[in-house]
């Protein structure tokens, strides 16, 4: 593996075990370049509540990896989470900067009444 992925993977080890800690809902998310996915997971780490990505059938017309994609898919996590009955959730950015992207997620997430 290179040293780049090692340092985002060491990362998103380190977030990921206070989160365990804290025994909070993640919100976890992954980019490629192509497409952008994510996940709520509860807080055991056992079980996915709600997923989303520029994969459904809503998102995939069009370009998948912009940020308008990825503001799409911010908006159908967040309905989706308070479908399953969650507001309150810790972002997981799995070791990626908080920028571009993952930025539109989040905030797009925030709009659509998702806290953290």
């Amino acid at each position: 593996m290179s040293e780049k992925k090692v340092s985002r993977l060491r990362r998103a080890r380190r977030a990921r075990n206070k989160m365990r800690e804290l025994r909070a809902v993640r919100l976890s998310v992954h980019r490629t370049p192509r497409h952008i996915y994510a996940q709520l997971i509860s807080a055991e780490g056992d079980k996915v509540l709600a997923s989303a990505s520029t994969l459904d059938k809503d998102l995939r017309s069009g370009v998948t990896g912009n940020i308008s994609a990825a503001e799409g898919v911010g908006k159908l996590i967040a309905d989706r989470a308070k479908a399953a009955g969650v507001t309150k959730v810790a972002f997981d950015r799995s070791g990626f900067r908080f920028h571009g992207r993952i930025k539109a997620l989040a905030d797009a997430a925030r709009e659509g009444g998702l806290e953290f």
